[in-house]
């Protein structure tokens, strides 16, 4: 399967928004991890040499090269399997801004936690607000964005939601200012990118944490396998 690559590219550069959510997630984190949608590998690079037994999935061919490449001289496994054609279990499974991608959503989830140990974590992040879905969010290939009623109303067999919280409180309001004066625009630049990282990320960090993470334009959801 192939993605448009552009925004990876791009995204790449946001190294402090990558540090904020694994600082977060962190503590989820557990040896045996499977990361769906690995990209060209940008969050790969925040944990690869914390934790051992590593496994990178990604179904673009041309990104599975990359991060073959990439990680070259680490001790990790790479697959272009969909995750219910990988045939071992893992402690930790995370999908960062992968989910949106997929058609059968709820499906997906459950075979995750079917790739799960008991007392293993399902990690999710995901692009919040409906009614924020624009010209990039077609162009990257998402099919929907999501509200925080989608984690709380699907129940999955035992399994417990561990915590549902919303991101990035400034992007929210980015976006409707991106919108007003570059109504045109489908993909952000590099340079815009940058600035809201390296000026924008940092405020947004302690302003979550002051709202106490009740509104933002990303979701975050972690499940534990019982």
């Amino acid at each position: 399967m192939e993605y448009p690559g552009l925004e990876l590219e791009t995204f790449d550069k946001a190294k402090i928004w990558r540090k904020y959510i694994f600082f977060l997630i962190k503590k989820y984190f557990k040896n045996e991890i499977l990361e769906v949608g690995a990209g060209i590998g940008s969050f790969t690079k925040n944990y690869i040499n914390e934790f051992n037994n590593i496994t990178l999935s990604e179904t673009d061919s041309k990104n599975l090269d990359y991060i073959k490449k990439k990680f070259a001289t680490k001790k990790i496994d790479t697959s272009d399997k969909l995750i219910q054609n990988i045939n071992k279990k893992f402690n930790t499974i995370i999908y960062l801004n992968v989910l949106e991608h997929i058609e059968g959503d709820i499906d997906e989830i459950n075979n995750a936690l079917e790739k799960l140990n008991s007392n293993g974590y399902l990690i999710v992040l995901v692009p919040a607000h409906n009614k924020l879905y624009s010209k990039f969010d077609k162009a990257v290939g998402h099919v929907k964005r999501y509200e925080l009623d989608f984690f709380k109303k699907n129940k999955f067999e035992n399994t417990e939601l561990v915590d549902l919280y919303y991101l990035d409180c400034l992007g929210y309001l980015l976006y409707y200012i991106n919108r007003i004066f570059f109504k045109e625009e489908t993909y952000p630049s590099k340079f815009k990118v940058m600035v809201w990282d390296k000026f924008f990320t940092p405020i947004t960090i302690l302003i979550d944490f002051l709202l106490r993470y009740r509104f933002g334009k990303n979701i975050m959801c972690i499940y534990r396998k019982k």
